[in-house]
Parts: C-alpha cells; sequence; structure tokens
C-alpha cells in the first residue's frame, strides 16, 4: 500500500514551485501553493511575474470544483487585503469551499500577520499553521526583508583548492569549467541583484548578466560596493553598515572579490554561500578571501553547515548555509 504525502511532503512540493516565481514575482514574495483532495494533487500555483496572480489564485483557477471540501498547502500566509490588483486570497480560499488550510509560514506584513488566518477560521475552516523548514528557505528573502530590512545574501566564491580566486596579476578567466560558470548564471538568474567590489569593477568590467538561453531577460540589477559614483547601468552602495539602498532586494548575490567578500563575512551578513571548487593548484595568487580580523579559531566553529554538494564537470559545488 502506497502511504499517501504527509503536510510536510505536500510543502516542499509547493516550496518546490514557488522557486518558480524568483524572481519575477518581486515585490511579492514568491509563494507556492497546491490543492489536494482526497490524496489527489487537483491544482497547483506559484506567485506570477509581477506579483499577482498569487499563488492560490493560481491552484484554484486549476483546481476550480475539486477545490470544494479539500486542503490547500500554502508556503505563506494567504494575504488578508483586498487590493487593486486583486482579490484577497484568504477570501478566494473561501469562496472555493476549502475544509483546510495548511500554511508553511506566517506572514510578517502587517496587512496580513494573522489576519489571513483568523479571517479562515471565521469562515469554518481549519487551519494548521506549521513552522516548516522548507517553506521558510523558499521564503528567505521575503522574511529577511520584512523582519530585519535586508535582503538574503549569498556569497559566491569560485576558487582553486588552495583558496585562489585569481593569478597574482588578476587574471581569473576561467578558474572554473563550462558546467560551473553556467550554474552560476543560473543562480543570477534567481536573485534580484549582484554586486562586486569597486576593485573588481574596475579591473574586470563583468558584465554580470544570464547569459543562459531562454533566461537572458533574468540578469539582475548590477550593484558596486564604492564610494564613489556608480557606472552608468550600476547602482552604487556606499557601504554595508547602511543596507537601506537595498530596501526593495529580497536576495542579493555577491560575488567578489576577496575584500567585498570579507567585508560581508566579517559583519556577519551572509546568509549562504556558493563554493565552486576547481581541481588546479594556484599558489601565490588572489585570496578568495581577505583578513575576517579572526584572533582565534574557536570563533570560526559552528557557524556554517553544508547543505549541499555535487560535482559540476571536473569542478565541486559546495552549498553552505549560516547557523543563526
Amino acid at each position: 500500500m502506497v502511504k499517501a504525502p504527509s503536510s510536510g511532503e505536500w510543502l516542499a512540493q509547493a516550496a518546490r514551485l514557488a522557486a518558480r516565481a524568483r524572481p519575477l514575482s518581486r515585490p511579492n514574495p514568491a509563494v507556492g501553493a497546491v490543492i489536494v483532495n482526497d490524496g489527489v494533487l487537483v491544482g497547483h500555483g506559484w506567485t506570477q511575474p509581477g506579483g499577482r496572480p498569487h499563488a492560490e489564485a493560481m491552484a484554484l483557477d486549476e483546481a476550480r470544483e475539486k477545490a470544494r471540501g479539500a486542503t490547500a498547502y500554502v508556503t505563506l500566509e494567504p494575504c488578508a487585503h483586498d487590493s487593486a490588483r486583486g482579490p484577497a486570497c484568504a477570501n478566494l480560499l473561501i469562496d472555493a469551499g476549502v475544509a483546510r488550510v495548511v500554511v508553511g509560514v506566517g506572514d510578517p506584513d502587517p496587512r496580513t500577520a494573522g489576519r489571513g488566518i483568523a479571517k479562515l477560521r471565521a469562515a469554518g475552516i481549519e487551519v494548521e499553521l506549521v513552522d516548516d523548514p522548507a517553506s521558510r528557505a523558499s521564503l528567505s528573502g521575503y522574511l529577511l526583508q520584512r523582519i530585519a530590512g535586508r535582503p538574503h545574501i549569498t556569497l559566491k566564491l569560485a576558487m582553486s583548492l588552495d583558496g585562489r580566486i585569481a593569478l597574482t596579476d588578476g587574471t581569473s578567466q576561467w578558474i572554473t569549467g563550462a558546467q560551473a560558470r553556467a550554474h552560476g548564471h543560473r543562480q543570477r538568474a534567481a536573485v534580484d541583484a549582484i554586486l562586486v567590489g569597486g576593485e573588481t569593477l574596475r579591473a574586470d568590467s563583468p558584465s554580470l548578466d544570464v547569459r543562459l538561453p531562454g533566461l537572458e531577460h533574468r540578469s539582475p540589477e548590477r550593484w558596486v560596493l564604492t564610494r564613489g559614483a556608480a557606472p552608468e547601468g550600476w547602482h552604487a552602495l556606499s557601504g554595508i553598515d547602511d543596507l537601506s539602498p537595498l530596501a526593495d532586494i529580497q536576495y542579493l548575490l555577491v560575488e567578489g572579490g576577496g575584500g567585498a567578500a570579507a567585508a560581508f563575512l566579517e559583519r556577519d551578513l551572509v546568509d549562504s554561500l556558493l563554493i565552486y571548487r576547481a581541481p588546479i593548484i594556484i599558489g601565490a595568487g588572489r585570496a578568495s578571501v581577505g583578513d575576517l580580523g579572526l584572533t582565534d579559531l574557536a570563533s570560526a566553529h559552528g557557524r556554517w553547515q553544508r547543505s549541499d554538494w555535487r560535482a559540476l564537470g571536473d569542478d565541486m559545488l559546495e552549498t553552505y548555509t549560516r547557523i543563526r
């Protein structure tokens, strides 16, 4: 006998759908939803480009009459406020006649926070709010933006086995192979903005665009960490003690160089690491990360947890998540 998927498994599926919305759902969060009736998936959806329609609306539109009496699994609490762009998702779920709603994460937006769940319960719908890890991870940028006032920050490092990102003269093309570079472009396509240090911009003049067929339109905003003016087509961040210029950005990718990497790491602003490691040894060269001011090794331990690793051609990708 086949075991029916658990609530966590349905929410994990909704979280995978939510990934399709990034970053095009901005300024709205990337949300995923599935509708399940008698153990059968009858509707699924994710937030559409520009933020509308919402995930619940897409899933309900697919489910239609099969939504009556069903369970809706949603990564984020259904919105409670109507707007000129569309009705509240809590109202849509009520009108569709769903019997139960399982919510992965409560919405910190004051227009909804708790009100979406309260509205559903007032209509006689059973609601279960769980702190679902997959849902929370899929909404990390939105949650940090709302709660901490900054984006989710990923630091990408392409390095040799001995931790070098370039030769002593700055030559860095190419340390990693084609598969690793393609994976890096896919990561660019999933963020709102990408940032490099001023020295990297002056030395390499990077385009920082997405060069994958069909995803060219997903190239992120380009930012440079500099006290001076940004070139045309770029935005300037004068320092990382004040991230308010990034207030509208949910996901930021920091790509280089060593000074910028050290600045974000030293201030504990990096939420995830993408380390592409090539099977080469450079020796004397430019370090992947500058001085962090550590005075003892004990303070370096217990900060990072490896969440994924895989081979990309001859290179190895390691993904780490900050333990908070």
